[in-house]
């Protein structure tokens, strides 16, 4: 029987995985697999930071498919927590700039923010309309009518 040695004493995935060489399920072929994969991610994040979200401008930078990228969102919810952090951020200096061309008198600036964040107080292009009864369109008038 082939022995193989398990990656618990790694001294860069110690503490990762389990102490114990005999519960480990990760070879040092696996465990070097999973830390690539730990490096790509680390570097994914750095990248999306400098791209400011934009996942091809990262996933290229990176060398990585955006499925890569989003199968580590779905699989790995640290990875996730940390994309969504940086999603935030990155929301909040577009906000911080909108608001510095508001402060300079950027009248386009101005107008989108009262569209989106002034509804409440009647800054709006079109009426919403709701309907209480919900009845099916006629577009032909009465239903009942026959034409010829």
């Amino acid at each position: 029987m082939k022995h193989s040695r398990r990656c618990a004493g790694h001294p860069v995935l110690r503490g990762r995985f389990d102490p114990d060489p005999m519960r480990s399920n990760f070879t040092l072929m696996e465990a070097a697999r999973a830390n690539k994969s730990d490096t790509k991610k680390e570097a994914m994040l750095e990248a999306l930071e400098k791209s400011l979200g934009i996942v091809t401008t990262a996933c290229n930078a990176v060398g990585i498919n955006r499925s890569t990228h989003y199968d580590w969102i779905k699989k790995d919810s640290d990875y996730a927590s940390a994309v969504k952090a940086i999603e935030g951020r990155t929301l909040d200096f577009a906000e911080s700039h909108l608001h510095k061309l508001i402060k300079e008198g950027n009248p386009a600036a101005t107008i989108f923010f009262l569209k989106t964040k002034g509804k409440a107080r009647g800054y709006v292009e079109r009426q919403e309309i709701e309907v209480a009864e919900k009845k099916p369109l006629s577009w032909l008038g009465n239903d009942n009518s026959t034409t010829t």
